[in-house]
């Protein structure tokens, strides 16, 4: 596992704390010997990671839009910076360049983008770890959603189980070390429509 992807908000969000995940985020990738790759923004808690990650001596990859460094939000100092066409190109090349997921907080973007690989993961078009750093609790809420999801039999729970989440980002990456893929196909059987 030599890239870790970070999904997270163009903005720092309400509390403190938020950017203080960011930042150590970034900085246990770094210390960890893999690279960042994430948004190539400089803005919010796209910013802080790769900060975060840079302060501690890392690597950073940032995947900007062309639309968006156009609007001045590229980060200045990452070690890489591919300027894309579209979102849909810079998904699919942060997807590329990376061997696990994690989404901090964030918006609407941070979870379409988590959860387009983890769709990705359950169709068997990769077998890399995802998952949420559940800063102050933040994705509490979404988590007991994914759990309803898995109850009410619209999510198997060994593709529900593929979704890690941990409030540190050194246990993160730990659980990424120890993640196994699930052997069971996502597809549902004849009789079960």
């Amino acid at each position: 596992m030599k890239s870790i992807c970070v999904f997270c908000g163009s903005s720092m969000g309400a509390k403190p704390a938020y950017r203080e995940a960011a930042v150590a985020t970034g900085a246990a990738i770094a210390r960890s010997g893999r690279r960042l790759v994430y948004g190539g923004a400089k803005v919010g808690l796209m910013g802080a990671v790769a900060d975060g990650a840079l302060a501690a001596g890392g690597e950073v990859i940032g995947v900007l839009p062309l639309s968006l460094q156009e609007k001045e939000l590229a980060h200045a100092g990452l070690s890489e910076l591919h300027i894309v066409a579209s979102m849909h190109e810079r998904k699919a090349m942060m997807a590329d360049f990376s061997d696990g997921f994690i989404a901090l907080p964030g918006g609407a973007g941070t979870l379409e983008e988590l959860f387009e690989i983890w769709t990705w993961g359950q169709l068997g078009y990769h077998r890399k770890p995802c998952g949420f750093l559940n800063v102050d609790g933040f994705y509490d809420g979404l988590l007991d959603f994914l759990d309803l999801q898995r109850d009410e039999e619209f999510v198997k729970p060994v593709m529900r189980d593929m979704v890690l989440v941990a409030n540190d980002p050194a246990e993160l990456l730990a659980r990424f070390e120890r993640y196994e893929p699930p052997a069971t196909p996502k597809w549902i059987k004849r009789d079960e429509t």
